[in-house]
């Protein structure tokens, strides 16, 4: 599958991912543009997928990607009981407008 270059290097583009993923579980709730929070939203409803697994392969998974253990904790702990019945779809995307630098359409990204 392939994934959208967001105009940055690979390695930043990675970093940037692993971060915003991280934030989005840490708060529930994150505001970015329409493209980044296409592909931070399929990573986050992965990273759920993991911690509803709940074994350890599961959480060395997660850990390898997440940045935070704390969020780590939080996502095997809080998150996955709380999705448990939810068969996909954990994230939703509100549109909010446009930023006014580069008229770039930012967007709330948000744990459903």
């Amino acid at each position: 599958m392939a994934f959208p270059k967001l105009g940055v290097p690979t390695d930043h583009r990675k970093a940037m991912l692993r971060n915003m993923v991280t934030s989005l579980l840490r708060e529930e709730r994150v505001q970015t543009t329409a493209a980044r929070a296409r592909s931070v939203s399929r990573l986050a409803e992965k990273m759920i997928t993991l911690g509803k697994r709940g074994d350890l392969h599961a959480r060395r998974q997660a850990a390898e990607f997440i940045v935070d253990e704390d969020v780590v904790k939080k996502l095997f702990d809080v998150l996955a009981t709380k999705y448990a019945d939810r068969q996909g779809g954990y994230t939703r995307v509100i549109k909010v407008g446009h930023r006014r630098g580069d008229a770039a359409e930012m967007v709330v990204l948000e744990l459903v």
